[in-house]
């Protein structure tokens, strides 16, 4: 059970946990025990620019910088994503990037937000005045309770065999959530937002089916799901009452059974048209009967029937098959019997 007491003690150390300094030479930005961000200049118009340095943030680390209307409350929609600035820290975990001002979508208060794109979730937010935007009272709290994220947030689940084929990968953000307000939430409507590098998130419409009492907390469980063959680096965001509450990475593996798949296309492709194209040639090339065709049958006939009729020979007068060799060879040897005529002796 969680008294109002403590999640009240918990909002304000979470109020406090970024601090900023405004001082002559321009404002710095630190998280408690974390990062800190410091710009060159406390305004500048649209058209200007602004130099970031930032320290004590984990080295090798891919950071993006954007200028944010309404202190970021609804996210990277109300940041200037397309002026924004990408850097990686070195090895000491500190940067140094000039950054060009420009007009958020959202009125001022503005900040400079400064955020890791890979790895563990870090955000430092330096207030920074936007010189000639307009600027406007934040958004009033929505009613229902005031939610706040007790624990950190963790995707729950794992990709089946359909996943490494290319079908959608899905998860559930879990994470803990408690209510500093006076009145209890029923069934509230989170936003989750997927961003890809340094994209703005999708955010999605999630209803949890509950209620969180006043002073209470609850284990709330949201379906997050990817588009279709989805890999590389994403951010998941959870966002209530137009604040973003948590963030955390997720990092998806590539499909390979898609590239398999495509391996195999390319190399059955080639052999089915071969193999019909060769069966096409053998249907529709003339086959050729020679002479040669004709002896070589008529010498398999001799040699499997014995003896056949020569060309030149009629059937009465062909030589015998069982005369002998000598008779045959010559002629002249043979005695020849002449008919007598009749009447003769």
């Amino acid at each position: 059970m969680l008294t109002a007491t403590t999640l009240t003690t918990t909002t304000a150390a979470t109020a406090a946990a970024t601090t900023v300094t405004t001082a002559a030479a321009g404002v710095t930005a630190e998280v408690d025990g974390g990062p800190t961000v410091r710009l060159s200049k406390e305004e500048a118009g649209k058209g200007g620019s602004i130099t970031v340095t930032g320290r004590g943030w984990r080295p090798r680390a891919l950071l993006t910088l954007l200028i944010c209307g309404q202190n970021m409350i609804g996210g990277t929609n109300s940041c200037a994503n397309g002026d924004g600035r990408a850097v990686t820290t070195d090895a000491q975990g500190a940067f140094h990037k000039s950054l060009p001002v420009a007009e958020p979508p959202k009125p001022c208060p503005c900040v400079v937000h400064v955020s890791t794109v890979t790895g563990a979730a870090a955000a430092v937010d330096a207030a920074f005045q936007v010189a000639g935007h307009p600027v406007a009272p934040l958004p009033k709290e929505s009613t229902g309770g005031r939610l706040t994220v007790l624990s950190p947030p963790r995707l729950t689940g794992s990709s089946g065999l359909l996943t490494w084929f290319g079908a959608p990968p899905q998860r559930e953000l879990t994470v803990t959530i408690g209510n500093l307000g006076p009145t209890p939430a029923k069934d509230p409507v989170f936003h989750v937002g997927t961003s890809h590098g340094v994209f703005a998130p999708q955010w999605e419409e999630r209803q949890w089916r509950g209620t969180v009492p006043a002073g209470k907390r609850a284990e709330v469980r949201l379906p997050v799901e990817l588009a279709a063959g989805a890999h590389g680096d994403y951010l998941i965001a959870l966002k209530y009452g137009g604040k973003v509450l948590a963030e955390q990475p997720w990092g998806v593996g590539r499909p390979w059974g898609v590239t398999l798949f495509w391996v195999l296309l390319c190399l059955v492709i080639p052999m089915v048209v071969f193999r019909v194209g060769m069966a096409i040639v053998n249907r529709v090339r003339p086959r050729r009967t020679g002479a040669g065709g004709g002896v070589g049958r008529g010498r398999g006939a001799r040699a499997a029937g014995g003896s056949a009729a020569l060309p030149w020979f009629t059937a009465d007068s062909a030589p015998s098959a069982t005369a002998s060799p000598s008779a045959t060879a010559s002629p002249s040897s043979t005695p020849t019997e002449r008919p007598t005529s009749k009447g003769s002796a």
